[in-house]
């Protein structure tokens, strides 16, 4: 009955996990982003392609639009079976970024989108790209900062506590403007950084905002009441038309 629940939970987690990237994945500043990565990867028509971290699959289906032989990758079975259902032509393996199903020097282009921050060690998964990509493969990836995201509030000094509160209990959460050391320590060459922010204002992304406050609440950074004040008054701002929400996104790119 305990591991009935614990999938029961788990499963819940990943449709409400779902539903806030399908949100963000519709915003037209989301689509262009997707859209200058794959320009960065130069896809080659035929060549494979791997999507590391790649969720509910949407790129590796867009990818494959491309002419590439797109592989999706994630540790997630939960994810994974979303994916499977929604783009059954796909091809998708379960396992993690720092250790990839492929054949050293086997893939020609290596995407990996908001999935750094969760690792524990960004540079492993560094190591492992670089291992499965062939000379002159390209690798492109693409992270916010959760130290820098903007929300406008009344309460300037809440919103960076729960902010910063919400970074500190992730793994690596300014993986993103390490980038480019991390591609530099490496070994790859021709190394960029582009930084793209996404601005939200659809009242459907008050769900990232409960993602941020409830374990900067559980963490013991804020109260219960400070908690449920600021939700509350983000919540009459999306009502009013009101609601904003910034988040620098960086692109980096480099060729092995």
């Amino acid at each position: 009955m305990a591991k009935n629940r614990e999938a029961v939970e788990e499963r819940r987690d990943t449709n409400a996990l779902l539903s806030v990237l399908d949100a963000a994945d519709r915003m037209p500043g989301a689509t262009r982003l997707r859209a200058r990565s794959y320009e960065l990867l130069s896809p080659v028509p035929g060549s494979t392609v791997v999507d590391v971290g790649c969720g509910a699959g949407r790129a590796v289906a867009e990818l494959a639009g491309r002419g590439v032989h797109a592989v999706g990758v994630d540790p997630d079975p939960w994810m994974l079976g979303a994916a499977r259902e929604r783009w059954p032509a796909a091809e998708f393996r379960e396992a993690g970024a720092e250790d990839l199903p492929f054949a050293d020097g086997s893939v020609r282009g290596y995407r990996a989108d908001k999935v750094f921050h969760v690792l524990r060690e960004p540079g492993r998964a560094v190591v492992e790209a670089r291992r499965i990509l062939c000379p002159g493969g390209r690798i492109v990836l693409v992270g916010q900062d959760w130290d820098a995201l903007m929300i406008d509030s009344d309460d300037a000094a809440l919103t960076r506590t729960i902010v910063h509160a919400r970074a500190d209990l992730l793994e690596s959460p300014r993986a993103g403007r390490q980038y480019r050391n991390l591609l530099l320590d490496g070994g790859f060459n021709d190394v960029t950084v582009e930084v793209h922010t996404s601005v939200f204002t659809d009242p459907r992304m008050l769900s990232l905002l409960t993602r941020l406050a409830e374990p900067a609440c559980t963490s013991g950074a804020v109260g219960r009441d400070r908690a449920d004040e600021w939700l509350a008054e983000q919540r009459r701002r999306a009502q009013a038309g009101r609601l904003l929400i910034a988040v620098p996104f960086f692109v980096a790119a480099a060729t092995a």
